[in-house]
């Protein structure tokens, strides 16, 4: 395991301003490099919305109208506001089409791909200053459990995107675990202060951080590294959505890998399920008491438990049980 950099001594945000308004095929690279004097080891943070606008993905319409096609699946819906999955597997509103900073009935969606856009950008930028630069490009995501909203990375080109402490130790001793900053999301927080919303400042410089910049040539996994497999999201669905999937079958995603058998025989007791044990050949098997009636309830009950669980029924069973088994991944 590397050892990663300990924190800079000093960093600065400087504001990219005089690039004018962008048109589908500009040379941003250009456009960048004449309007800031670039360093080596200067990280350019440059928001989503120029890059879409150079890369032609500006489109007529609304976001109604082009959700569908951006969005990968919804996560939850309230009223108007989707969350959704994209593409390129980011968790966003309205899949991240932006209808600010574009002309009226138009909308932007983001760059097919933002690592590509990354690394072309940060090799237009080698030829036309000889610098070697890492490049973010960033777009504004809100938060579970937080209000407002902040800048994440969604493409990045020759930075560490992302530091692992985990097996390492703090002053006292104590071993690190899951501490693993996202420093290209820190990134793109900070120089959202001095771009803004309405400065007309679609850039800005981070320096201060070299020792996060990779040599000329390496780009590092991109902005990728930070997207969380749907296979561990913990909140791959909204808590409506998640209790309506669970009900309804069907597509599992969202729900995470399968639980192990005993999480899922604590389950099925607690909803009522008599006697619940894993059997020898690893299904897991319960009891339903009662009459008919309150049977099927019973078991509807504990159906939509072990489909949220990752488990499904298995089969036929004898009268007054129920058998499920480990659903594949």
């Amino acid at each position: 395991m590397s050892t990663p950099p300990g924190p800079a001594d000093a960093l600065s945000v400087l504001p990219v301003g005089g690039i004018g308004e962008i048109a589908e095929g500009d040379d941003l690279a250009g456009l960048l490099s004449a309007a800031v004097e670039l360093r080596d080891g200067d990280v350019l943070v440059v928001t989503s919305k120029v890059v879409s606008k150079a890369e032609g993905r500006v489109r007529t319409g609304s976001r109604e109208d082009l959700l569908a096609g951006e969005a990968d699946r919804t996560l939850a819906t309230r009223g108007r506001t989707s969350i959704v999955r994209t593409h390129h597997g980011l968790v966003l509103a309205a899949a991240g089409i932006d209808a600010s900073n574009t002309d009226p009935g138009t909308v932007l969606l983001l760059p097919v791909d933002p690592d590509a856009s990354a690394r072309r950008l940060r090799e237009g930028l080698a030829a036309a200053t000889g610098r070697n630069v890492a490049v973010l490009v960033t777009d504004t995501a809100g938060r579970a459990w937080r209000d407002g909203q902040t800048d994440i990375a969604v493409g990045a080109a020759g930075l560490q995107v992302l530091h692992d402490y985990s097996g390492m130790q703090d002053p006292h001793g104590n071993e690190l675990a899951v501490t693993a900053p996202a420093v290209a999301d820190e990134l793109a927080a900070a120089a959202d202060l001095v771009k803004g919303k309405l400065g007309r400042r679609p850039a800005a410089v981070a320096r201060g951080l070299a020792a996060l910049v990779l040599p000329r040539g390496e780009h590092g996994p991109g902005a990728t590294a930070l997207v969380r497999a749907e296979a561990h999201d913990m909140f791959g669905l909204g808590a409506r959505e998640a209790v309506l999937a669970a009900l309804r079958g069907g597509d599992r995603r969202g729900f995470g890998v399968p639980a192990p058998a005993a999480e899922v025989v604590s389950v099925l007791s607690s909803l009522g399920a008599g006697d619940a044990h894993v059997r020898g050949d690893g299904l897991v098997e319960a009891e339903l008491s009662g009459d008919d009636r309150a049977q099927g309830r019973l078991c509807a009950r504990l159906e939509a438990a072990a489909f949220a669980l990752g488990w499904h029924p298995a089969g036929d069973a004898a009268r007054l049980l129920v058998r499920f088994e480990r659903r594949t991944p």
